[in-house]
């Protein structure tokens, strides 16, 4: 089930020689998505910050189904997985707009830590976010 869609518009800056998007760039895709996702359930990213709250990557798993060009508008869904104390993994599909046709499907897992980059748990307002799915 996908809870949220993120459109992403494919520039020359995003491809490759071949005009195909490169394959690191879905990185940027994805955390776009996510902090779209975390946003319109009521998480206010900034505000963590300055309380010393962040999300670091600590795992992906990209699978790479078909290639997106330039030009192309890419549909970016993204779903909790699952969320522990201070973890939470999302899965990620990109399509191409107006199509079914899978691009690209992401896993990826964000650890909660505090200004010395230890873990912590999270705040109420990221679990609540990510558990009224």
């Amino acid at each position: 089930m996908i809870s949220h869609v993120h459109k992403v518009r494919v520039y020359y800056e995003d491809t490759d020689c071949g005009g195909v998007v490169y394959y690191a760039n879905y990185l940027r895709y994805f955390e776009r998505a996510r902090t779209g996702f975390l946003e319109s359930k009521g998480a206010d990213l900034k505000a963590l910050m300055a309380e010393g709250t962040y999300f670091v990557v600590s795992e992906v798993n990209v699978k790479y189904l078909s290639p997106a060009r330039y030009g192309d508008i890419l549909i970016v869904g993204t779903r909790v997985e699952k969320s522990g104390p201070a973890s939470i993994s999302f899965g990620h599909r990109v399509t191409r707009e107006g199509t079914d046709e899978v691009i690209a499907e992401a896993s990826v897992r964000l650890g909660c830590v505090g200004r010395d980059m230890k873990p912590q748990r999270m705040k109420d307002v990221i679990r609540k976010a990510v558990s009224s799915e």
